[in-house]
This record gives structure tokens, sequence and C-alpha cells, in this order.
């Protein structure tokens, strides 16, 4: 968000001076070089966080299969225990 306003800062003038010094540094042979280079990082960046989101959601999935099959068994466990607790008071 922030960055978004940031930009709302910078006139085309400025972002076409900021252009003719990269070409300055760099020299215009190497910008497109440079360009690519960026758009590559960019693209990799972008693929790695999908993967991360991907693998987070692939585990909180098993978590919650786990928890789910957990819970069944608990409750399996806890009839099991009733049904014998009530034999039990029945033949006293």
């Amino acid at each position: 968000m922030l960055l978004n306003q940031f930009f709302l800062f910078i006139s085309g003038v400025e972002i076409a001076l900021i252009l003719f010094i990269a070409v300055l540094v760099m020299g215009a042979d190497k910008i497109p070089e440079f360009a690519r280079s960026l758009g590559k990082g960019i693209n990799e960046i972008k693929h790695a966080t999908n993967e991360i989101k991907g693998e987070i959601k692939k585990s909180s999935s098993e978590l919650e299969n786990k928890s789910s099959n957990i819970t069944k068994e608990i409750k399996k466990a806890k009839e099991d225990l009733d049904s014998i607790s009530s034999s039990i008071k029945r033949d006293l």
C-alpha cells in the first residue's frame, strides 16, 4: 500500500530523469540485459512464493485431515468408555 502511494508522487519528468541517469551509468547496450535479468529475477521470486503458498496450503489441509481423524478416534473412545461405564453402573 505504501509503495503505491510512493509512486503517486513520481511524475513523468522524474521517471525520465531516472532513465537518463541509468543510460549514463550503465550504457544503452546494457539496459536490455539488465531489464531481462530483472524480469527473470522477479519471475523466479513469483514462482518461489507460489510454491511456498502451495506447500503451506497442502500442509494445512493435511493437518486438518489428521485433526479430524483424531477427533473421530476420541469420539469413538469416549463412546466406548460411556458404554462400559453405563454397563458397570447397571451392574451396581
